[in-house]
């Protein structure tokens, strides 16, 4: 249930994305080739958005207690103008961060202050979404290590002060947070179906790093990995259902307004039906969502599989969705000039990143295969 203090923190978002991320904001960035705006993303930091993950103690809290429902709520909001700006790679990020902060208190500060952009290197050239089996390597040299390999799809790559890397080090997969400016590090733009939401190709050869790059144990890493990909998903899902929620809404009043033949187009039955099974598809995928959220606010041991269960309905349902409000408009969404492209166009890319809903779909039939102990 939403309390006074999450009710506050939504709409003083709101009222921030309105006036700053608007639909027409979100294509003059385009225009303007910009996909991260630094002296926006602090004002957002100002507003607490970079700190709901991170505990008290390392300068972070919420609002209401739940930094985790806090950030969906943020995410949800965000997803209704399709936002601009590094809420999810930096809230990824930190999540990994406040796991295991020993040697990184000063750049949790500094992302949470928004005086920074992080981004998680996690992806491959050519591999699938596999986080447990990076094939960059680490090697122990002299007081540190040296990191050879190549990462791509690192969401705002490009704007991003520090690169959270997953590596393997001596046969265990470890996390090292680099400085993008270190030495043998080249970063390089990637094309993206998103409007404003860009990534990049990181190269790292032999990129030196110290001890205290290092991100936790070599026992901890895949906890913190699989606690980095519950926040990932949380956050598509909660975006998607920001998504959904707007052009649901679009889609009843362009119904509403349009007439043929002297009648409203939503006086049909045949369009009433079919707005009535979306609407039906949407709560499912906000359900779906809530759950998934509630449990890794938990830390409940269903989480894995709740994530997994949120993203195969929620990430598989919404195309659908949007194609259909598509067609309801008439076929204009498509159209560069109608604003329905650029929903249906973070939701694509939101469908692809961090495991297609078919990958969900067998994760959740291996999960549920489990005995419980």
């Amino acid at each position: 249930m939403t309390n006074p203090e999450q009710m506050l923190f939504t709409s003083t978002a709101q009222a921030f994305l309105e006036k700053e991320a608007s639909l027409r904001r979100i294509r003059d960035m385009h225009g303007a080739g910009v996909s991260v705006d630094p002296a926006w993303w602090q004002r957002a930091a100002e507003l607490g958005w970079a700190s709901l993950l991170v505990p008290e103690e390392l300068g972070g809290g919420s609002v209401s207690g739940d930094g985790v429902a806090d950030l969906a709520m943020l995410a949800e909001q965000a997803g209704r103008s399709v936002a601009p700006g590094p809420l999810h790679p930096v809230s990824v990020v930190l999540a990994g961060l406040s796991e295991a902060p020993e040697n990184h208190e000063e750049a949790i500060a500094s992302l949470v202050a928004g005086d920074a952009i992080a981004s998680w290197a996690v992806y491959e050239p050519g591999q699938q979404w596999s986080p447990l089996q990076p094939q960059l390597t680490a090697t122990a040299v002299g007081d540190g290590y040296r990191l050879d390999g190549v990462k791509d799809r690192v969401e705002a790559g490009d704007s991003a002060g520090l690169l959270l890397v997953t590596a393997t080090l001596d046969g265990l997969v470890r996390q090292f947070l680099v400085p993008a400016g270190t030495a043998g590090v080249t970063v390089g733009p990637q094309p993206s179906v998103d409007m404003v939401r860009r990534y990049a190709r990181v190269a790292f050869d032999g990129v030196e790093v110290p001890t205290a790059a290092l991100v936790g144990t070599a026992e901890q890493t895949p906890a913190v990995i699989e606690r980095q990909r519950q926040v990932a998903l949380l956050l598509q899902c909660a975006e998607i259902v920001g998504i959904l929620d707007s052009v649901l809404a679009m889609t009843q009043q362009w119904l509403l307004d349009r007439h043929s033949f002297g009648r409203p187009l939503a006086s049909y039955q045949a369009l009433k039906h079919r707005f009535a099974d979306m609407k039906l598809w949407f709560e499912a995928a906000r359900a779906t969502t809530a759950g998934a959220v509630q449990a890794v606010g938990n830390r409940s041991e269903d989480a894995p599989k709740l994530v997994s269960v949120a993203k195969a309905y929620v990430a598989e349902r919404a195309p659908v969705m949007l194609q259909d409000c598509v067609q309801l408009h008439g076929g204009i969404g498509v159209t560069w000039e109608h604003d329905l492209h650029l929903f249906l166009r973070r939701a694509t890319l939101n469908r692809a990143m961090f495991g297609s809903p078919e990958e969900h779909h067998r994760a959740v039939f291996e999960l549920s295969r489990k005995v419980p102990t």
